[in-house]
């Protein structure tokens, strides 16, 4: 394959770069460095596409609130005083001053800080200081934004026409986690982590485990490293980590049988607007969670969950979050772009809402995996990110086992493609996998 110089001064337009994508290949340099490609990610990706923002354990009570900034727009995601998730701009109708600042907390109303406009929780104007009496203050209500929930999990999307295939979705991935009833779970802790990375290169790492053999040691305890493997292509070393994971995926197949629970993935990660993929996945050791050795770390199960060796469910959703879920607690992600180079990632660790701390759970054992799993992947994207910064820098042929990988560079191209117009395959995209 023959791709442009890191050279600044040769860079194609967004356009060319967008048309000329080679599958089976990583994408060029200015799809993780270029301002330009950035100001259209925001745009295109995260303007106009459903976006995991919290879940709503993060929202237990009404006035209970989540910001969710999204390059220059910032968005309020409430409960109200009906138990309804809203999603707000986070803009005064007044003179557009920012309402809130801080990235969560509890509110009775919502009022701006500049000149006290006071909003219920459902957006209504309900006080505007020294207007004309005769204001019609339904004309003046705070900005709605498209919001709906997914077995607990909240999704927003800034356009004013979201795509409608997330009906198809949730009605697939619900019945998966229905269950677990994420929407009256407790958070048991949250952390935020800068990664010094483009928003895709965070969701490239974490859409592939070729890296985790030798990269998260923490992680491999409970998870079995058969994704790293080609089917059929186990070397011998494998075999009997082969059988012991054949052998923990049948029990995990007897007890959602026993339970009533779909089995099976269900995977469409590109094709359609709102890209996903869910799936079962039986752990190693103890079979129960992401304690040492695949043991448990709350003694309280989750939800309606009752089997303990139940195993990962994991859903993955375009853009930007990523979900495991255990019969004894569940771990969610978000990434969000702050800069061409840079990500906010945040973790929320969700129990059941009876789990009591320091009796049912430890936060420190609850969370080291993950903990460790995420400062390691840090590291990584972080080294992407100043190999594609460096001229030297060409793309290279993507292997087998990073189909994920693939499939999230396929929907991220597809959204770009549509957006500009641009029909037909470039010749370059017909080397998917060929080394040519």
């Amino acid at each position: 394959m023959n791709f442009s110089s890191g050279n600044p001064a040769s860079a194609p337009d967004t356009a060319e770069l967008v048309a000329r994508r080679a599958v089976g290949y990583s994408l060029e340099a200015p799809f993780y460095t270029s301002q330009e490609v950035y100001d259209l990610d925001l745009e295109v990706i995260f303007g106009r596409h459903w976006l995991f923002a919290c879940t709503e354990a993060e929202l237990a009570e009404p006035g209970d609130y989540v910001t969710l900034d999204i390059g220059r727009q910032s968005i309020i995601i409430v409960r109200d005083d009906d138990e309804s998730i809203r999603a707000l701009r986070n803009v005064c109708r007044h003179r557009g001053s920012r309402i809130l600042e801080d990235p969560c907390g509890s509110v009775g109303n919502l009022v701006c800080p500049y000149h006290q406009w006071t909003y219920r929780t459902d957006g209504s104007l309900i006080h505007a200081e020294g207007q004309d009496p005769a204001l019609d203050r339904k004309q003046f209500g705070l900005k709605p934004v498209s919001v709906r929930t997914v077995a607990g999990l909240v999704m927003v999307c800034l356009s004013d026409e979201p795509p409608t295939d997330i009906d198809e979705v949730a009605a697939v991935i619900e019945p998966y986690l229905a269950p677990y009833r994420l929407q009256d779970a407790k958070v048991a802790y949250q952390s935020d982590l800068i990664e010094e990375g483009n928003w895709k290169l965070v969701m490239e790492n974490n859409r592939e485990c070729q890296h985790c053999d030798a990269g998260h040691p923490e992680l491999l305890t409970a998870y079995f490293p058969v994704g790293l493997y080609a089917e059929g292509d186990y070397p011998p070393r494998m075999r009997t980590v082969l059988e012991r994971y054949q052998a923990a995926e049948a029990r995990l197949h007897s007890a959602c049988a026993a339970t009533g629970m779909p089995i099976g993935t269900h995977r469409e990660l590109d094709g359609r607007p709102t890209g996903y993929q869910i799936t079962h996945l039986p752990l190693d050791g103890a079979g129960i969670s992401f304690g040492e050795a695949g043991g448990q770390v709350s003694r309280k199960l989750i939800g309606e969950i009752s089997a303990p060796e139940f195993g990962d469910m994991s859903l993955h959703m375009q853009p930007n979050s990523w979900f495991h879920l255990l019969s004894d607690h569940a771990v969610v992600f978000r990434a969000v772009p702050i800069a061409p180079d840079k990500t906010l990632v945040r973790t929320t660790w969700l129990v059941h809402a009876d789990a009591v701390e320091g009796v049912d759970y430890d936060v420190d054992a609850l969370t080291a995996v993950w903990r460790a799993t995420n400062d390691q992947d840090r590291v990584f994207v972080e080294k992407c990110q100043r190999g594609a910064s460096d001229p030297g820098y060409e793309p290279g042929p993507l292997a087998g086992v990073e189909g994920d990988v693939e499939a999230f560079e396929n929907w991220y191209i597809e959204r770009l493609r549509e957006h500009l117009g641009i029909t037909g395959v470039h010749q370059g995209q017909l080397a998917q996998f060929s080394g040519q």
